[in-house]
């Protein structure tokens, strides 16, 4: 192979290895909410690599269909499944209703428990990391807005700010950095693309299940 096109060969692929790079990095930010973006924020500049990955808007494959996950945090400390709620207003909801409400001055909106919502997430999460203890998957629910709630706010509920100190808090450690890296490699190899296709397709189907809750 003459010179030049081997260095060319190798410049295509450092090119394509790169691009790789770049859109699992941040092509997940063109797909948030601006309360998943503040989050991803926020959890990334206090939580670096290597004691924690985060993964953000994964889109998992599962017997019936898909689940889509709003963040995965995983390290050392464990993996935190999260979902993440932007609402202003108040919010009335306890672990066992189906449904939760969020009341504002311009009415009021049902929307799914999300306690029972990453339910599915963390079972997803759990088959594909059946490598580590059960235990070593939690849930967390996190509200990234001004909302209230009016009545008590359940366990593994959390405002960001009490999310970020929860995390802070967590030092006993469950997972070795071979643990984590082989973790995130599982995630990443299972995840859909990240493409508007991908989000359209989830959402019919969520529609499909529970119909319009306003």
């Amino acid at each position: 192979m003459p010179a030049s096109h081997a260095m060319a060969t190798i410049a295509i692929s450092l090119t394509s290895l790169l691009t790789g790079y770049v859109l699992g990095r941040f092509l997940p930010y063109l797909f948030q909410n601006r309360g998943e973006a503040r989050l991803a924020r926020a959890l990334s500049s206090r939580f670096p690599a290597p004691a924690y990955h985060l993964l953000n808007h994964l889109t998992l494959p599962v017997g019936d269909g898909t689940t889509q996950i709003d963040h995965v945090l995983v390290s050392r400390f464990g993996v935190f499944v999260i979902e993440t709620k932007h609402y202003s207003g108040w919010i009335f909801g306890s672990p066992e209703d189906r449904y939760w409400t969020q009341s504002q001055l311009r009415g009021k909106h049902r929307f799914q428990n999300p306690i029972r919502q990453n339910y599915k997430h963390v079972s997803a999460v759990r088959e594909l990391l059946d490598f580590l203890p059960p235990e070593a998957i939690r849930s967390a629910v996190v509200f990234t807005g001004e909302a209230q709630f009016k009545t008590p706010i359940p366990d593994g509920v959390y405002e960001l700010e009490a999310f970020l100190d929860f995390i802070a808090n967590q030092t006993h450690e469950l997972l070795s950095l071979n643990r984590v890296q082989f973790s995130v490699g599982r995630l990443e190899a299972a995840r859909l693309a990240i493409t508007r296709k991908t989000d359209v397709e989830h959402a019919q189907r969520i529609r499909n299940r529970f119909g319009n809750l306003n």
